[in-house]
């Protein structure tokens, strides 16, 4: 098989075409001054950006009829019918556009393109492409230092990612500005916002601390998300994909274009279901996308109303390896009822989430803007799961006397609820005085309600407890407020950044007071996060940059509800320094970059309990990430295309501390450890995609990812680690007209073509039995070849 598609694929290459003609010139405002960064494009798969002196150069164009498109924010688009026999200059004027545009609204959390920090940039063509149903995260799958998982193994339902080793805690998430991570574990779930994809309009991850953001500070790497801006025509969409393990996905869209040159809606509706590789772990998921905005000359006035619906079968815990190693890598032990020998049907996670976004752009003057939103979530959901023979008194419940016998145990079905309230506003105010000064002025105000309790739904036992009895309830309250400043002045060839941020949070909880009974605790934390940066442009195509960033990232829930005042964990604190040098050619662009994150008092999990037995986190005092990430796009030729990256690095805890359970004394027993690897953290992640223009508008990619071995607690044991795995992907894109349909594009996405058997993600639990080290090891395994088609209708 291996063969086969190697053959297959080296019969993809290409010919190099004998008449390979450019396209240069510059592009102006109606004044002469030149518009760098401007988008320029003759087809899909010849596309450019104007340099800093607006100069663009489009090569390797065969001769033929083209229309040569030019795109620049705050400005009408421009279009030219060219026919290319020899080389040809067209100088290019863009008109200023009669309307405001939505680019202010999330540029104060975006790093600008030159910018002395690391980031990708993600358009809607790049969404598009690889937007066939699955996760959210697998947009994102070939950015550097990424990693992707799938709890249920086939893509759908829960999916998770790691940049550079941190997690969706450390990761800040936001959408226009706004923030999406849950305001008490931090934790970002897009299995609520499923096909959010279908309404973005573009992507930014920024690697490391990055710029000032709104909500939690970025202790890894930041995520920001643009949704639908305008749409000049009117159009209608239905998109839909079937694939491997019952995975459906209908998207329908619909747009009303510009009305009137000054109103727009938009709308989307979606449903997605999977039964999921690992037994059981179905997915049945819903959402919708309304927007409607008003383009004024000097404005625009969008509301934003979007909603997500999940149903999952629970896959969290993964697979026991036993049942791995045995060679069955779907088994899922959730759910499983001892007395029938059988699994109960609604063991599942069930949550909706609704929100609300009022977004306002004005351009106050030539020189001054300003962009503001208030936005409103509510969520409101539960899980439900079957215990076998719980004890009573954990639930608050007296035992009770049946026919002479003490009932002090009994299997029974609980729902574990969280009804949420999370809402606020951001601003931010744009100072441009001229060419060599850029000041953002921003910000937010965020609060967050929680209400957490618990039901038990059902007893196999007679306990006399009425129905939906609560037997525990935690209220919570968040208040998050965050001021920044940010600048950039040019001076010559040199860039000079600085960011500083101020961040104040207040958190109510549930949790141990000094005598460690229960009581409402509160605790306040004050952050300063500055950060500084140089960038020097070598020449129009090229520059190296360099930047030191503070970051600093408050416990989460279960941190504070776990521990008393006296023994709460520490903030986190991370000084991140980056230095890297960007190449940008209209055939070949390259970037490198090394980073060195130095951590103080990261939190990590060491076995440890606390006082009701629960595990906790631990502040390490010395940790650090060191790395290189780099990266590469190539246009070989015109139909052939070479996007490559990899990131080498070194991440180390020092001094760690690890207690186990020693079943045969009763006691925890430490183990100390001098220096070892942060867990998570693979040495080596690396990613390609060789892209093939079979005809004119089709595509053929093959797509590799490789991660190197990952060790599933911090203390580099081999036996409690996930072994490293190289996967290959193939996908193929078609776009064609018919009559009555501007376009028809049927996609294949097959994925591990070679069936790699591969575990992504785990958990351990080792322990001391019988004198020795236990390790109990669960195993996120991901889906041998699998495939998803997908037809798309635009008209």
């Amino acid at each position: 098989m291996k063969n086969l598609f190697t053959a297959l694929f080296a019969l993809l290459l290409p010919v190099l075409a004998t008449a390979q003609l450019s396209i240069s010139g510059k592009v102006t405002d109606q004044t002469g001054a030149p518009l760098p960064g401007a988008t320029v494009t003759i087809n899909p798969a010849n596309t450019t950006i104007s340099d800093g002196n607006g100069k663009y150069q489009l090569s390797n164009v065969p001769n033929g009829n083209y229309t040569l498109k030019v795109t620049y924010i705050g400005y009408l688009p421009f279009e030219k019918a060219v026919v290319l026999t020899v080389n040809t200059i067209l100088n290019i004027s863009l008109n200023n556009s009669t309307t405001l545009t939505e680019e202010i609204t999330v540029s104060a959390t975006r790093a600008s393109n030159n910018s002395p920090t690391a980031f990708t940039n993600l358009s809607k063509k790049d969404i598009d492409k690889n937007n066939s149903g699955r996760g959210f995260e697998y947009l994102l799958e070939q950015t550097p230092s990424t990693v992707v998982t799938s709890n249920a193994g086939a893509g759908v339902g829960y999916t998770s990612i790691r940049i550079r080793g941190s997690d969706a805690t450390r990761t800040n998430v936001t959408l226009n500005g706004i923030p999406i991570n849950d305001a008490e574990d931090q934790g970002v779930y897009f299995v609520d916002l499923p096909d959010l994809a279908s309404s973005v309009d573009n992507i930014q991850v920024q690697r490391g601390v990055g710029t000032s953001t709104n909500g939690a500070g970025a202790f890894g790497a930041s995520i920001n998300i643009q949704t639908t801006t305008r749409h000049d025509t009117a159009y209608a969409e239905l998109n839909n994909s079937a694939g491997s393990y019952g995975t459906v996905k209908n998207t329908v869209a619909v747009g009303t274009g510009l009305l009137g040159g000054h109103f727009s809606f938009d709308g989307r509706l979606s449903r997605m279901n999977s039964d999921g590789y690992i037994d059981r772990a179905f997915s049945h998921l819903k959402s919708y996308f309304l927007t409607g905005a008003y383009y004024g000359k000097n404005s625009v006035l969008r509301l934003n109303v979007f909603s997500g619906h999940e149903q999952t079968y629970q896959a969290w815990d993964g697979v026991p390896q036993d049942s791995v190693n045995a060679g069955n890598r779907r088994y899922n032990e959730l759910g499983y009822i001892n007395s029938s020998n059988s699994y109960y049907k609604n063991q599942t996670d069930n949550y909706t989430q609704n929100y609300y976004q009022l977004l306002y752009n004005q351009q106050i003057t030539s020189k001054l803007s300003f962009s503001g939103a208030l936005h409103y979530t509510k969520g409101y959901g539960y899980y439900e799961e079957y215990k076998n023979a719980e004890p009573l008194a954990n639930y608050g419940v007296t035992p009770v006397v049946v026919g002479g016998k003490t009932i002090d145990t009994t299997d029974l079905v609980r729902r574990l609820w969280l009804n949420n309230d999370f809402y606020g506003l951001t601003y931010n105010l744009n100072y441009k005085p001229d060419d060599k000064l850029n000041m953002i002025l921003g910000g937010a105000y965020n609060e967050y309600k929680g209400a957490h309790y618990n039901n038990i739904e059902w007893t196999q036992e007679s306990t006399n407890i009425p129905p939906d009895y609560e037997y525990e309830r935690d209220n919570a309250k968040k208040t998050d407020f965050n001021v920044f400043g940010r600048a950039e002045y040019h001076t010559g060839k040199v860039l000079l950044y600085g960011d500083m941020q101020y961040r104040h949070i207040y958190y109510s909880f549930l949790g141990f007071n000094a005598a460690l009974n229960s009581a409402q605790q509160s605790v306040e934390l004050n952050f300063f996060n500055p950060k500084v940066g140089i960038t020097y442009e070598i020449d129009p195509h090229s520059n190296v940059y360099a930047s030191l960033a503070v970051g600093n990232h408050e416990p989460n829930r279960s941190d504070y509800t776990g521990s008393s005042p006296q023994d709460r964990p520490k903030p986190e604190n991370l000084k991140d320094l980056e230095v890297g040098y960007r190449f940008s050619g209209p055939a070949f662009s390259a970037s490198i970059n090394g980073f060195y994150m130095l951590y103080k008092n990261q939190l990590v999990l060491t076995g440890k309990l606390d006082t009701v037995g629960e595990a906790i986190r631990t502040n390490i005092k010395d940790s650090y990430r060191a790395g290189i990430e780099a990266s590469a796009k190539v246009k070989i030729a015109e139909p052939l295309n070479w996007s490559i990256n990899a990131t080498l690095s070194t991440n180390k805890v020092k001094n760690f501390p690890q207690y186990l359970q020693n079943y045969d004394t009763g006691t925890l027993d430490l183990v100390q450890y001098k220096k070892t690897d942060i867990a998570y953290s693979p040495d080596f992640v690396g990613s390609s995609v060789i892209s093939y223009r079979l005809v004119k508008n089709g595509e053929v990619a093959f797509i590799t990812k490789y991660v190197s071995r990952q060790y599933l607690d911090n203390t580099s044991t081999q036996s409690r680690s996930l072994d490293g795995y190289l996967v290959n992907d193939v996908r193929l894109n078609y776009n064609f007209k018919i009559k009555g349909v501007k376009n028809v594009g049927v996609g294949l996405l097959v994925n591990n073509i070679f069936s790699k058997k591969y575990q992504s993600d785990g958990a351990t639990y080792p322990d001391i039995e019988g004198g020795k080290v236990v390790n109990y090891n669960y195993f996120f395994p991901q889906a041998p070849i699998n495939f998803l088609a997908s037809l798309n209708l635009k008209f």
